[in-house]
């Protein structure tokens, strides 16, 4: 097979069983014939290496007495290449750095337009590294950022049944706690000893849910004290909302006790369920100055899907005049492409070292202009447990990535950001939300609607069990304490925004253009977006580099 790309050569060295250095690979790809440089190198490989090494490469190019066409050609552009330069899954900048800037673009204060009406800038803009420069005078110390939740460095889950009976506690009392109000609950004990017949309220976690014979609705509901099975009649207003139900949520009804209640065998009917919700009152905060953050998530570096050149066009963007008001840079998880993700990945890895992969991620990010502010969360993509919360990296991952100075915090973590609380959830139990719910109430089509029931249920991943996998700790990190102003999230890789109960939601789509695991599952990515929302007017203008 002709070698003339190095995620070829990666794929290459990964079916015969080898690793390699993503300048190794650059070496390789740039020889005169990348094919036979690649033989040399593994005939000269020492028996016991898996790792190729840039000292070896180079080594097998100078010692070949092939002649040109034979991958040894003296003085090519392998023997040039440096660590500086981009790695080996950057794609060449646009040959035309006089390229349109597009200047067409969509700004909304009530960004509710359905997808497929949202506007978005057309156009490229210029080459890597030609972006004018407008001597940008940013005052960094006018930089305020608060960061709530992050729990890294705070687990203390080790499996045990204590650590499960302690989150759920947490997660019941701190819901409870924004429900009780609203209703005159009682405890299931205090239930059981009422009179048939009376009127009464419960705060419960779902346990169950079923149908009954007869099509109506059973659900169970468990406090610290029992359970109690409480009846939604399916000629009620209130049985679509049934549909919305998750395991584990906590929610309120609230209705009247059946006349055998004090034999033991009683059952709520209910009248009212009601969500933790947030307020329709709810008002958000703004900064006092004029500045706007971008917002990005599934960067996906080390896949041979990554957009480099659209990611060179953001940041080229981002150095001029344009977006001189974009001060902060939020990054909702998957800034790499990972290892052993799913089925037959190493097929389509351009980088396959997951080290590597951080390193040339590093790189990309020294292209965002030195006095942006970058904050960012993990993913299922990273290289953090899988168990959520996600912890941010390790020391080592973060003296990788460390030249742009950038913070990573846990997933999730709330960031406020001169006043604005920005909720950075990945977003993995969104594929949950979208499997369970109706597709009106929850789809990839429309991703923010699916975010829309995790803030209903005041929950970035209420249901324990299913495919999202969740850590016991001594807290339930994943409850939203705190009413966000801005929800943003990513993972579906699909596009999606509008405003619940007047909070932001976004999901920012990807920088991966579609890859055959995605074509297998039907999935068709959102790529190479950036919201900018302005964080004096809450105002969103969506920019597209692709």
């Amino acid at each position: 097979m002709p070698l003339e790309t190095p995620a070829r050569i990666v794929t290459a060295l990964a079916k015969r069983g080898y690793n390699a250095e993503r300048e190794a690979v650059t070496l390789l790809a740039n020889a005169g014939d990348p094919e036979r440089a690649l033989d040399r190198a593994l005939e000269t490989a020492p028996d016991d290496a898996i790792k190729l090494t840039v000292d070896h490469v180079r080594t097998a190019l100078a010692s070949a007495t092939d002649g040109p066409g034979g991958g040894t050609t003296d003085g090519s552009a392998a023997a040039t290449a440096s660590p500086g330069e981009p790695p080996a899954t950057t794609a060449p900048a646009p040959d035309d750095p006089s390229g349109s800037t597009g200047t067409e673009s969509h700004t909304s204060s009530e960004p509710n337009a359905p997808r497929g009406e949202t506007p978005v800038e057309t156009g490229g803009s210029p080459g890597q590294g030609d972006a004018p420069e407008t001597g940008r005078t940013i005052d960094t110390s006018q930089h305020v950022v608060e960061v709530a939740g992050d729990m890294t460095g705070q687990s203390t889950g080790t499996g045990e049944y204590s650590d499960f009976v302690a989150v759920f506690r947490d997660r019941y009392e701190k819901l409870a706690g924004q429900l009780r109000g609203r209703i005159n609950h009682r405890p299931t004990d205090a239930l059981q000893a009422m009179a048939g017949g009376s009127e009464a309220a419960i705060v419960g976690m779902v346990s169950d849910i079923r149908s009954t014979a007869s099509g109506h609705w059973l659900i169970e509901l468990e406090d610290t004290n029992g359970t109690y099975p409480c009846l939604v009649m399916k000629d009620r207003d209130i049985a679509d909302l049934v549909d919305e139900l998750l395991f584990d949520e906590v929610i309120a009804v609230e209705g009247t006790l059946s006349d055998d209640n004090a034999d033991g065998d009683g059952i709520l009917f209910v009248d009212n369920l009601y969500f933790p919700e947030i307020p329709r009152t709810y008002q958000p905060s703004t900064a006092d100055r004029e500045v706007s953050a971008a917002l990005i998530s599934d960067v996906h570096v080390g896949s041979q899907e990554f957009m480099a050149d659209a990611w060179h066009r953001f940041t080229d963007w981002l150095h001029t005049e344009d977006a001189e008001h974009v001060e902060y840079l939020l990054i909702a998880g998957d800034m790499v492409e990972g290892v052993g993700i799913y089925p037959d990945q190493d097929e389509e890895l351009s980088i396959i070292d997951i080290y590597d992969q951080y390193e040339a991620f590093s790189e990309h990010l020294k292209e965002v202009p030195g006095d942006m502010e970058i904050r960012m969360i993990p993913g299922n993509h990273d290289a953090v447990r899988l168990a959520e919360p996600q912890p941010g990296f390790d020391e080592e991952l973060r003296e990788i990535m460390s030249a742009h100075d950038c913070s990573i915090h846990s997933n999730p973590s709330t960031i406020t950001v001169e006043g604005v609380s920005f909720l950075l959830y990945h977003g993995v139990s969104l594929d949950e939300v979208i499997a369970e719910l109706p597709e009106d109430k929850a789809s990839y089509d429309e991703p923010h609607k699916a975010m829309y029931q995790l803030l209903k249920k005041r929950h970035v991943a209420p249901q324990f069990g299913g495919h999202t996998r969740l850590a016991p700790e001594e807290k339930d990190y994943l409850v939203i304490d705190e009413v966000p102003d801005v929800f943003h999230s990513g993972h579906v890789h699909k596009f999606g925004y509008g405003k619940y109960h007047n909070v932001l939601t976004i999901n920012s789509g990807c920088w991966q253009a579609q890859t055959d695991f995605q074509k297998s599952v039907n999935i068709d990515p959102d790529c190479a977006m950036a919201p900018i929302v302005d964080l004096d007017t809450l105002n969103l203008t969506i920019r597209k580099f692709a």
